[in-house]
């Protein structure tokens, strides 16, 4: 069965084919910069790969130009749409509604929409996914695999906050958490790994956006990101854990709308508030040159991590492994030293030769007396939306 998974992003579209259920990536790309004169479009297959310059000013356009190269008569992998049975999307908030993969329909696009304004910057593009892949794929089950639905095992009183009782009982306010297809992918691939029956597991997601997971025995039962993807951790524009204090001070004392407030905490805090810089490799880079705000936002990062660390080990009441994944978690060794640096107490030991070593495969970097376990596992979002959906249409 042939199953197209599209991640559809703010300005990109990641998306791959795969054969399943043998798990064969049939081919993959990305479509990155869509509203930009200066859009690119990647496609790899066994026998071809192609990197172009193109002018794509919506997804829909985007979408169309991926689907040019599957049918395409030279580099091609399939001869008609009707080839794929399945499009499983990426869709970031599924709110209360949705703990499961489920078939698009009418209603569940109806509840998608609804949840916009809990995602701003994730749902609006993943529902235009939808509408597109309907266009193009009419033949094709629709599936929607949602961020939120791993972190639906967390108990009350992790995902209740401390307001009064009607706010979740009326209006759902409580923690959703994100990244949940990552988490589940990594942790189930640890877990496996070590070949544990019982496990206490925290899952490190590090990329523009970031998100910690408590994992216990294979279910999430607390995360870092709360009711919207802001809190917890320094991310790459989003400012993390945030006193609520000094937002009401900002509007009541210093003349701040509320949308000025949203829009800095989410786009322009974090590291690049911290730096200037959004990339981390920039940053890691001027702090080599001895920039000492670079160094210093790099410190506040490993630290917020370090606090996560040892409030999750308190509540599984042990730790058997720490996994790093997601672009910065498996690249860079900068952030993982700072991590794991002084906390020999929780039997966190790195071993800094193997810290080095840029891993495409799931990696151990402890030290062989450590008794926590650190690994690198490489995460593939695609895969996991993959396999949820077949299982759901087979």
């Amino acid at each position: 069965m042939k199953i197209l998974v599209i991640n559809s992003g703010s300005s990109s579209i990641k998306y791959q084919l795969f054969n399943m259920p043998q798990e064969e990536v049939i081919c993959s790309g990305l479509v990155e910069r869509i509203g930009l004169n200066d859009a690119e479009i990647h496609y790899k297959s066994n026998k071809n790969k192609i990197d172009e310059v193109v002018n794509i000013p919506t997804h829909k356009v985007g979408l169309e130009k991926v689907v040019s190269l599957l049918l395409d008569e030279k580099v091609g992998v399939i001869k008609s749409t009707s080839e794929i049975e399945a499009v499983g999307h990426r869709v970031v908030h599924g709110g209360s509604t949705f703990s499961n993969t489920t078939v698009v329909n009418q209603k569940v696009k109806d509840k998608i929409k609804a949840l916009f304004s809990l995602a701003p910057q994730h749902n609006p593009p993943n529902y235009e996914g939808i509408l597109v892949a309907e266009t193009i794929f009419p033949n094709a089950k629709q599936i929607a695999v949602f961020d939120t639905a791993f972190h639906q095992s967390i108990p009350i009183e992790a995902y209740k906050y401390a307001i009064p009782n009607k706010f979740l009982n009326e209006k759902n306010i409580r923690v959703y958490g994100f990244h949940g297809t990552s988490h589940k992918y990594v942790s189930e691939k640890a877990i496996a790994h070590l070949k544990l029956k019982k496990s206490n597991i925290i899952t490190i997601h590090l990329g523009n956006g970031c998100s910690m997971t408590a994992v216990k025995n294979g279910k999430s039962i607390d995360h870092s990101l709360g009711f919207g993807p802001v809190t917890g951790l320094i991310m790459g524009s989003r400012s993390g854990d945030i006193d609520q204090a000094i937002i009401f001070h900002l509007v009541n004392n210093l003349g701040y709308q509320l949308e000025e407030v949203k829009s800095m905490l989410q786009n322009e805090s974090g590291m690049y508030g911290l730096t200037g810089y959004s990339d981390l490799r920039d940053i890691e880079s001027e702090a080599e040159k001895g920039n000492k705000e670079c160094q210093l936002a790099l410190d506040m990062n490993a630290y917020r991590i370090k606090k996560y660390i040892g409030s999750y080990a308190a509540i599984m009441n042990g730790l058997d492994a720490i996994v790093f994944t997601a672009g910065i978690g498996e690249n860079s060794d900068v952030i993982r030293k700072l991590v794991c640096t002084n906390m020999t107490y929780l039997g966190i030991e790195l071993d800094e030769e193997k810290n080095k070593v840029r891993a495409k495969k799931l990696t151990e970097i402890h030290k062989e007396n450590s008794k926590v376990k650190i690994l690198i596992v490489p995460t593939n979002e695609e895969v996991e939306i993959a396999k949820q959906s077949f299982q759901l249409i087979s």
